[in-house]
Order: structure tokens, then sequence, then C-alpha cells
């Protein structure tokens, strides 16, 4: 079937041999011992190394439940009014289809398919950059989608990716769409990213998003098994990543709708790791509720002096 289709799920997997996933995960984790096939987003693809990547075809079938949930959480952190950037990728995908009920958004995607999604929702203003088309994924890429992102500034970037790890941050497998990514990175105060856990201490051969760069990663509970992604979600909030989990503990900490506040741009997005202020850094919607009532009490009892 890997052979045939490039890719397939484990759900589908078990389905076809009439088992559950638990054997069907075991089975295909001993193939990949033997170099016969390699373990990736919720199925199995053929051997290849850094530089495999699976065609939208196949992703589009892998892990949609962790998808969906993941893009219903993400679309929470975007507010009315706001101009953001959405990569492509089929969890971004999802995402759009979510954002076309924002009143007064401006998205701006390198994506056909982000763009089809928002296609006709009447208060989303959609840009897309140039460029040329890429008909793996359904992107524009090269120096014309670049260029066109010139001077762009906007308050957040929604990105998705072949792998995560806390040594490297966001990864993919083609060079120009690594390339477009980084520049949607650069035109965004905030970078989110989508991520299943599947893809969690996965490594491709282009960097996109340094760790230090990622504000925020948005996934799902990885099962009680998978010790690898339980790790690396770990590490990525060591290194002050702020996670939300969707389906999980997580998900209950998704903030409220703000009022829009204003994003200096384009402004360090990051406290590094080193410095006094490194410390201040919130890692979850209680600590930054509870930052800002100890910072209110100071204010409170300096004006009583």
């Amino acid at each position: 079937m890997v052979r045939a289709n490039g890719a397939v799920s484990l759900r589908e997997l078990a389905r076809v041999v009439q088992t559950s996933e638990v054997t069907v995960r075991r089975d295909v984790r001993a193939l990949e011992a033997e170099g016969l096939l390699d373990r990736r987003h919720g199925g199995a693809v053929l051997p290849g190394g850094f530089t495999r990547e699976s065609g939208f075809p196949q992703k589009s079938h892998l892990a949609t439940a962790e998808k969906t949930a993941i893009a219903d959480l993400a679309a929470n952190f975007v507010e009315e009014g706001e101009a953001i950037v959405v990569g492509a990728g089929t969890t971004t995908q999802e995402l759009a289809r979510r954002l076309a009920r924002v009143p007064g958004l401006t998205v701006v995607t390198n994506s056909l398919l982000v763009a089809q999604a928002l296609a006709h929702a009447n208060r989303v203003e959609v840009v897309m950059t140039g460029g040329t088309l890429r008909g793996s994924n359904y992107a524009l890429v090269g120096s014309g989608a670049e260029q066109s992102l010139q001077g762009l500034r906007v308050s957040r970037a929604f990105l998705s990716g072949s792998g995560l790890t806390a040594e490297r941050g966001l990864s993919t497998s083609n060079m120009l769409s690594a390339s477009v990514d980084r520049a949607l990175v650069q035109a965004a105060a905030e970078v989110v990213v989508l991520a299943d856990h599947t893809k969690l201490g996965s490594d491709t051969m282009f960097q996109t998003v340094p760790t230090d760069v990622i504000t925020r990663l948005v996934t799902d509970e990885p099962p009680a098994h998978d010790d690898r992604a339980a790790t690396e979600l770990q590490a990525l909030a060591d290194q002050g990543v702020q996670i939300a989990v969707a389906g999980g503990s997580g998900s209950d900490a998704v903030p409220p709708r703000q009022p829009r506040r204003d994003v200096s741009l384009p402004g360090p997005r990051r406290v590094p790791a080193g410095s006094a202020g490194a410390g201040l850094r919130a890692t979850s919607v209680l600590s930054e509720s509870a930052g800002a009532e100890q910072r209110a009490a100071r204010v409170a009892d300096m004006r009583r002096r």
C-alpha cells in the first residue's frame, strides 16, 4: 500500500488488515527498523530520509482529526480586524476555513488552498503573494513570492511544516517552500506554529523557523505511548515556547478574545534566554494573569506611598 500510494495512514492500515492501530503501529515500527518505510504524520511513507516529502493528496488524509482540533484551537488566537499571514499546508488550510467567520480580518498567504477556503468570506480580505506555483502543495514559491512580502508588516504568522524539534525548530523538505516561509516569518511580530504530535521530534532538511523565534505552538495531546513527542514538547516549553494543546489540558488555557492591542513591529519576538528579562516571559495564560495582578498591586502600593 505504501509503494502504491506513497503514504498511508495508520487508521487506514488498521481498517484494511482488520486489526488495531496499536498493532499496526508496532508493525510499522519494525518495518522502519528494517529500512522498508518511514513513519511520518500518523502513518507511513516510502523511505527517503530528510528530503522526502509527501504530496497534498497523501497529507490530506493523515492525522485529519488532530489537524481539525488544532485548527479549532488556533482560531481562538486570531482577533477581529487583525492582519495576519498564513502559510501553506493542510493544517493551515483547516485554520483558514475557521477564519472565514472573523470580521475585518486581512489574510496574506502564498497558499491557493488557504485563499480558496476564504474566497467567499465577505468580511475577510485575502492578499496573495506572487510567485511560481508549486503543484505538490498548491503554494506560490520563488523570488516573486519573497519579493511581494518585502515591506509587509502583520501581527502574527501561522505556519506549518514537515517536522519540529527543540534543537532546530520548524523545518520542511523543500528548499523553495522553506525560503518563502522564512519571508513570511520576517513579516510578523509573532510566530504561531501548527503541528500535530506526529511532527514533534521529526527533523527535515531545511530549517524555516528557529525555536527562539517561535512564540506559540498549537498541537494535539501526544498518545501515552509516544515518549518522543512528549519529550520534545517539554523541551520546547523549556525553551520558552508557549504550548497550547488541543483536546487536552492546554485547550482549557485558551485566553478569551481580548480588545485589539497595538503591536510593535517589527520588534524582537523573544527575550533572549540569557537576558535579565527572560524569566519574566509567561509560559501560560495563568502565569500571564498572575504577572498582571502582581504588577497592578505594585503600582497601587506605589500610589499609596
